[in-house]
């Protein structure tokens, strides 16, 4: 493949532009926003402790046998847009189990609001979508909810959430989580975008379905030329919806002379699933010093990254020693530039991770970073011995 970014049109990285993509079709699964995304783990109570403590969460909606849930738990966290819902079996059998027992902790729902959960499930099905829930109504004593959902790569499921008929703290079944331990926030906003890892040669195979199932439209490419080392390799396409508002990396692995991060986890997770959930932040400075604080745990980017840094990326508003000691990293792009940073796996296998990411104009995906990160990568995988 050729080495360069293949755009399909200037504006294509601005929300407008991405909008633009759609203009001569019907937009027939409008989304208004990511909901929550939902993890299954193996123990909620303490998961719960970590985000809030490590990553400033909130407390808000509890589910389990106090509401009558009888086979799971489920700990909602908030910190401004971004919920998290963290699950655990109460059986001894069932999928959850099934789920972790094969992957380990991870993500198993990336909810979408929609106006119209009926509609989605309808319009994405017909298309070839394979069906996870049929349109189910959940009420209580504050209104309605409309949920339905399909399957996307692996055993990762999208749930569409029709909400604008309920009033409660979360959804029916929920109740108030109150909690007398709720650490300060750390300054994260939304979810900015969220990368699947799928098999070799895969890759193109879910970029069509979210192009014809779930009408998005690729906005980016990068091929093995782009995402290499000396010794791995990957190639990555981003699916975003009409708005802008969804955005979906999707990787796969490319042949290197060792195994490349995407090898590694579909190893250790056992096949296709959500690698990191990258997370915005207006201050990306102040955040991940209140993370690090907390014992988040970062890559490790040299310094000699920084050597040339204002030559690569032009002037930037913040202090350069201050971005070295924390080892953000920095690119531009057409639209302005971003900082963002990756933390280690914040699980037991090497899976899942997030990313924070703060922007300043930038609307692309950190091309110029790449080789450092996946260099810093590399160095945690050869300490495990599995690169």
């Amino acid at each position: 493949m050729a080495a360069e970014i293949k755009d399909l049109r200037n504006l294509q990285n601005t929300e407008y532009g991405i909008k633009k993509l759609f203009d001569d079709a019907e937009d027939f699964l409008p989304l208004l926003g990511t909901d929550y995304v939902e993890l299954y783990v193996g123990n909620a109570k303490q998961s719960a402790h970590f985000y809030k403590t490590a990553f400033g969460f909130q407390s808000e909606a509890y589910a389990g046998l106090e509401t009558g849930v009888n086979d799971r738990v489920s700990y909602v966290l908030k910190q401004d847009k971004i919920r998290l819902i963290l699950t655990t079996p109460l059986e001894e059998n069932g999928v959850i189990n099934e789920h972790i027992n094969k992957h380990g902790d991870g993500v198993k729902v990336m909810a979408l609001w929609v106006e119209d959960a009926a509609s989605a499930f309808e319009e994405t099905t017909k298309r070839g979508a394979k069906p996870f829930m049929e349109p189910t109504r959940e009420e209580d004593g504050n209104g309605h909810v409309i949920k339905s959902g399909i399957y996307t790569y692996g055993e990762t499921v999208h749930i569409f959430v029709e909400r604008k008929d309920y009033n409660g703290v979360f959804l029916p079944g929920y109740k108030k989580w109150e909690s007398h331990y709720n650490p300060e926030p750390v300054g994260l906003k939304f979810i900015d975008h969220m990368v699947g890892n799928v098999g070799w040669n895969e890759m193109n195979t879910w970029c069509k379905f979210y192009a014809e199932v779930m009408g998005f439209a690729q906005i980016i490419s990068f091929d093995d030329k782009d995402i290499s080392t000396d010794y791995t390799a990957l190639m990555s396409k981003v699916m975003s919806n009409g708005n802008g508002r969804i955005k979906f990396p999707i990787n796969e692995p490319a042949e290197g002379k060792k195994k490349s991060q995407i090898e590694e986890y579909l190893e250790f997770y056992n096949g296709a699933g959500v690698q990191h959930i990258a997370v915005a932040t207006d201050n990306i400075v102040e955040t991940v010093s209140a993370m690090r604080d907390r014992g988040v745990e970062f890559l490790y980017v040299p310094d000699t990254y920084y050597d040339d840094l204002l030559d690569r990326v032009g002037e930037i508003d913040e202090d350069v020693e201050e971005l070295k000691k924390h080892g953000i990293l920095i690119d531009r792009d057409d639209e302005g530039y971003l900082l963002q940073l990756f933390t280690k796996p914040v699980v037991d296998r090497p899976t899942m991770f997030f990313e924070i990411i703060q922007r300043k104009g930038a609307q692309s995906f950190g091309k110029g970073n790449f080789k450092a990160l996946f260099e810093a990568i590399e160095r945690e995988q050869e300490n495990r011995g599995t690169l």
